[in-house]
């Protein structure tokens, strides 16, 4: 386990729910997927780790969760800004998602 943060730390992470709107792999790369997610009041760019887990237009319309107050990084050439939140067990990967649909902005808590 990681070293235990206070409440008011973890509310600094800004947890929001998107919906991929466009998915695509990263050239040169087998790991890469570029995403374009719809945060409700703004379009954000992410790129992911995810492309051995998942085919980019099963990803379409998919909501997932994002996290927004991240510092944007720049990967292979390609701006981020944000990270998806996934599970990884073993061999198994799963990108976390709401149980119901919801409007795309909601604040995770």
């Amino acid at each position: 386990m990681a070293e235990t943060i206070t409440l008011e730390e973890f509310k600094r992470v800004d947890l929001r729910v998107g919906e991929v709107v466009s998915c695509e792999r990263v050239e040169g790369t087998d790991r890469l997927l570029k995403l374009t997610v719809d945060l409700g009041n703004e379009t954000r760019q992410l790129v992911a780790g995810i492309a051995a887990h998942y085919e980019p237009r099963h990803l379409i319309g998919v909501q997932i969760v994002v996290v927004c107050n991240l510092k944007p990084a720049v990967i292979r050439g390609i701006e981020s800004q944000g990270m998806l939140l996934a599970v990884q067990d073993g061999q198994v990967l799963g990108i976390l998602t709401p149980e119901r649909r919801v409007q795309n902005g909601s604040r995770v808590s």
